[in-house]
């Protein structure tokens, strides 16, 4: 599984403006249900279900909130690169400024596996982190981790 598969370019957010780890939530559910067609609330109910089992921050300023939903059908990604970092309650307790929301069908268990950890390899690669946190757009954000560069039409 490769992270094009569940990251459309549209689905990524170049200077995310959050004051806090409950703001980027709620703001990460309804960017996706904007995209999903889901209540803006049963996915940030699903989130927090899951911070309440212990933070989705994996350290190195790097954030992976996820869910399974019985609407969704299919993997769905979101990045986001914030402005300024904010506190997530990561493992390493630094805050955060990357950020990829992963929703998940509520059966996938390998699916859900795979793609966390495709995304988790991605992100936690000093490199890309590095090279995610210099990108000018959201159009770089995306070409970065995916390896796929979109043309200009």
């Amino acid at each position: 599984m490769t992270v094009d598969e569940f990251l459309a370019p549209a689905d990524v957010v170049h200077g995310l403006r959050v004051a806090s780890k409950k703001a980027l939530l709620k703001e990460l559910a309804h960017l996706s249900s904007l995209t999903l067609g889901l209540y803006p609330d049963e996915v940030l109910g699903a989130l927090a279900r899951r911070e309440d089992l212990g933070s989705t921050g994996v350290g190195a300023g790097v954030a992976l909130p996820h869910a399974r939903l019985e609407a969704v059908r299919r993997p769905f990604g979101l990045l986001a690169r914030l402005r300024e970092p904010v506190d997530f309650e990561a493992v390493d307790e630094r805050p955060v400024d990357l950020v990829f929301l992963l929703l998940l069908p509520a059966g996938a268990q390998n699916e859900h596996l795979n793609a966390l950890a495709c995304v988790a390899r991605k992100l936690r690669d000093p490199e890309i982190s590095g090279a995610l946190r210099g990108a000018r757009d959201a159009t770089a954000l995306y070409a970065l981790l995916t390896g796929r560069a979109l043309s200009k039409a």
